[in-house]
C-alpha cells in the first residue's frame, strides 16, 4: 500500500480529502503548520521523508494580507514540496491550483485546461491601490508554472487539481457560510444579480477527484466542478431555503461596487487584520459569470460530480446546523 501524505490536512478542503482516503483504506498521514514550515525547505524534507504520494493542498487561500506572505506560501512553499519530492524519490505529486489561474472575469465563453492563463484582474484603481484578491489569483499561477517547468525539468510526475468555488461542511472563509449568516441575522439587502452563473462543486466531490487522481497516477491539469453551471440566484436560494432564513434582496452593482471600494480602502489605510464585508473583489464575484469546462476530469479521471446541488447543500447546512453554527 502506498503511502500518502496530505498536506494542509486540517483545512477545509484538506479535512475532506483525507476524510474520502481513509474511508477508502488508504494509508495516510498528514503534515500542518505545527508539522512543518513550507517555507523552510528543510523542514519539509524531513516532514516528505518516507512517502510515495505526496498531495500538497496547503495554501494561504483568502483575499487578504500582504503580497509577500502570498508569494512565500503558495509559491515557494509549493516549491519547496517539489523539491523534497525529488530528494526523497517520490513518485507521484498532487497539487492544489485554481480555476482561478485562467481568470475570474465576468466572460460568455466556457474555459478550460487549454485556456491562457489570466489571473490578474483589473480593478478600479488597480495600479495603485492593489486588491488582495488579486495576490492569491496571480500566486497561484506562479506556483503552477513553475510547479509543471520543475516537474519536466526533473521528470516528476505531476497532476494539477483546480477546483471552482467549493462548499461544504467545514467551509467559513469561501463566501457560502458568511452569506448564510448575514441573511440569518436579517440583512435586507445583499450583493447577486439574476444573471450570472456561478460554477461550484461539493467538497466530497472534490474529494473524490483527487482520490482518482492519485489511483490513476494522473498527469496534467484538472478542472473539477460539477457538470451543470447553476445561476448564483438559484444556489443561493437553495441555501437559504434549507436554512430556513429569508433570502436578502439584491441590489445593483452600481450601488454596491463603489461601497465596496471605500470599505477596502479605509480597511486598508487602518492596517485592518480582517477584512470588510465587501471589497471590489467580493463584489465582483457576486454580479460575473464564469464558465468552466470540466470534460478533461471526466474523459481521463472517471470523475462527474456525484451529489446533486440540492444534495450538497442539505448536507452542508445540515451540518452547520448540527454544529452549532446556524
Amino acid at each position: 500500500m502506498s503511502k500518502i501524505l496530505i498536506t494542509g490536512g486540517t483545512g477545509f478542503i484538506g479535512s475532506h480529502i483525507v476524510e474520502y482516503f481513509r474511508e477508502m483504506g488508504e494509508d495516510i498521514r498528514t503534515i500542518t503548520r505545527q508539522d512543518a514550515d513550507l517555507r523552510d525547505a528543510d523542514s519539509v524534507l524531513r516532514a516528505i521523508n518516507g512517502a510515495d504520494c505526496v498531495i500538497h493542498n496547503a495554501a494561504l487561500a483568502a483575499d487578504w494580507g500582504r503580497y509577500g506572505d502570498f508569494y512565500d506560501n503558495n509559491v515557494t512553499g509549493t516549491l519547496n514540496v517539489l523539491k523534497a519530492c525529488v530528494r526523497n524519490g517520490v513518485g507521484h505529486v498532487i497539487v492544489a491550483s485554481s480555476c482561478s489561474v485562467y481568470g475570474e472575469e465576468d466572460c460568455s465563453s466556457v474555459k478550460d485546461e487549454n485556456s491562457h492563463h489570466n489571473s490578474h484582474y483589473t480593478y478600479f484603481m488597480d495600479r495603485v491601490f492593489p486588491c488582495a484578491m488579486n495576490y492569491y489569483r496571480d500566486t497561484k499561477r506562479i506556483a503552477k508554472e513553475k510547479a509543471i517547468e520543475f516537474s519536466r525539468e526533473h521528470k516528476l510526475p505531476l497532476a494539477l487539481i483546480e477546483p471552482v468555488w467549493v462548499y461544504g461542511e467545514r467551509e467559513f472563509h469561501t463566501g457560502f457560510y458568511d452569506y448564510l449568516k448575514a441573511a440569518r441575522d436579517g440583512l435586507p439587502f445583499c450583493m447577486g444579480s439574476r444573471k450570472n452563473k456561478f460554477h461550484v462543486v461539493y467538497a466530497r466531490d472534490l474529494a473524490r477527484a483527487y482520490y482518482l487522481a492519485y489511483k490513476a497516477k494522473a498527469e496534467g491539469s484538472f478542472i473539477i466542478g460539477n457538470r451543470e453551471v447553476a445561476d448564483m440566484e438559484e444556489i443561493f436560494s437553495l441555501f437559504c431555503s434549507e436554512a430556513g432564513v429569508v433570502k436578502p434582496r439584491r441590489a445593483p452593482k452600481a450601488l454596491m461596487y463603489p461601497i465596496g471600494f471605500v470599505l477596502e480602502l479605509l480597511w486598508t489605510v487602518f492596517g485592518a487584520k480582517k477584512p470588510p464585508f465587501m471589497t471590489r473583489g467580493r463584489v465582483n464575484i457576486f454580479y460575473d459569470s464564469v464558465l468552466y469546462g470540466v470534460q478533461k476530469a471526466k474523459d481521463v479521471l472517471g470523475f462527474e460530480s456525484e451529489y446533486t446541488l440540492a444534495q450538497g447543500i442539505k448536507n452542508t447546512v445540515s451540518w452547520y446546523k448540527k454544529e452549532g453554527y446556524l
